[in-house]
């Protein structure tokens, strides 16, 4: 853990998220009894997605802020570093811990307030070599998205002309945003401001819920015709620069719908409904938040062992092998997704955050299994639907 604003010159940043660390009351609506002082905010969970996929060997890649005031439990600072990423602590005991209630209803919908004032994070706070980063994940509005791109990139070329970036770093070459916008400000007035930001940013991944209720539907549905037209009008806009950035919709229990202007990919959750048994799923708190966080990883992780994993188990798929073709300059975003799939299933096993331990042999395990073992599983899984059912999974443009 760095506890100043600057990071060694030896450390090189992958990722670095602007989310907010927030400890969590969950109530359940009476269908199991509320917990407090959970460990959460999209910072940690969005870490946690990170650092699964950076595995034990590049932990110190994995960049973010941790806010602590007066009433930080002593014990969520042990997990934090259990961890063993590049996290700079801020210490201020004039206030306390930013903290917030999440409500969840029937059908995953959820409620959520802040209990004590947000501290929010601006790229001003960023080290140096955060700002140099490969990647940056973003929770906010659109407005807001479009002005932390437009700082970074000048703190980027600032620091460029200065001289002051190591040569193992590159400066020049434009970071991975990753983008999810604030659940409370997809609503139809944004719209406009929203496919603004979209230009701004390599992925842009509302929930299929909040999707929906910003271009004035209860809900986002592939299968609907409003549901096409959604995707097409966020499509004709163009995301990213070059208009072929990726549309992500996290749909919970149903998985992941992804959108390009090249293709269209269908990933099913990690988790699947199983009537012989109970389900492994406890609670969906900040599942979407790690699904991104190891997603925008995932995008600068080719050649370790997740990838490779991934790779050598669908080497004979035909499907794969085109769509990563059609990926373009984001040819490892088709992994990304797999890492992300599975982070999440990490995620949603327990209220708070997954464990982290090491076996006797030394390896490091989450919630007693290995993130690349279940990398193994599912995508052994995928290769075997996608030779069944191409189409289901995979549609190239």
């Amino acid at each position: 853990m760095a506890d100043n604003n600057r990071l060694s010159s030896e450390d090189k940043v992958d990722f670095c998220t602007l989310g907010m660390f927030i400890l969590d009351d969950i109530d359940f609506e009476g269908t199991r009894p509320p917990v407090k002082n959970v460990l959460g905010g999209a910072a940690s969970y969005a870490v946690i997605g990170a650092r699964l996929v950076a595995g034990k060997e590049y932990a110190r890649s994995v960049s973010w802020i941790v806010d602590v005031g007066s009433d930080f439990p002593t014990e969520v600072l042990d997990v934090l570093r259990s961890w063993d990423t590049n996290c700079i602590i801020r210490e201020d005991h004039g206030r306390l811990t930013t903290r917030a209630w999440n409500g969840y209803g029937p059908n995953e919908k959820r409620d959520f307030k802040y209990l004590t004032p947000k501290l929010r994070l601006e790229p001003s706070m960023l080290s140096d070599l955060q700002v140099l980063s490969k990647t940056f994940h973003m929770v906010c509005s659109s407005s807001r998205c479009m002005s932390i791109v437009q700082e970074i990139l000048r703190r980027r070329e600032q620091l460029q002309q200065e001289g002051n970036v190591p040569l193992s770093v590159s400066a020049t070459q434009r970071p991975v945003f990753v983008w999810e916008p604030v659940p409370d400000l997809c609503t139809p007035e944004e719209q406009e401001t929203f496919l603004a930001a979209i230009k701004v940013v390599d992925v842009v991944s509302p929930n299929e819920l909040e999707l929906g209720i910003m271009f004035g539907q209860p809900g986002w549905s592939e299968e609907t015709s409003y549901g096409k037209a959604i995707v097409e009008r966020i499509l004709s806009q163009g995301i990213g620069l070059d208009g072929n950035g990726h549309l992500v919709i996290r749909a919970g229990k149903d998985g992941s719908y992804s959108f390009s202007r090249k293709q269209r990919i269908w990933l099913p959750a990690y988790h699947q409904p199983d009537t012989s048994m109970p389900s492994p799923v406890v609670d969906p708190t900040g599942a979407g938040n790690s699904f991104l966080g190891a997603l925008t990883q995932g995008m600068v992780s080719s050649g370790r062992a997740p990838a490779n994993i991934v790779d050598l188990v669908l080497a004979q798929s035909t499907t794969w092998r085109r769509a990563k073709e059609a990926g373009g300059a984001h040819e490892h975003f088709l992994s990304a997704l797999v890492f992300a799939t599975v982070a999440a299933s990490f995620v949603v096993e327990q209220i708070g955050v997954p464990q982290v331990s090491t076996s006797t042999d030394g390896r490091e395990l989450w919630n007693e299994t290995e993130f690349t073992e279940r990398v193994r599983l599912y995508t052994q899984r995928l290769y075997r639907t996608l030779e069944e059912s191409p189409q289901k999974h995979l549609q190239i443009n």
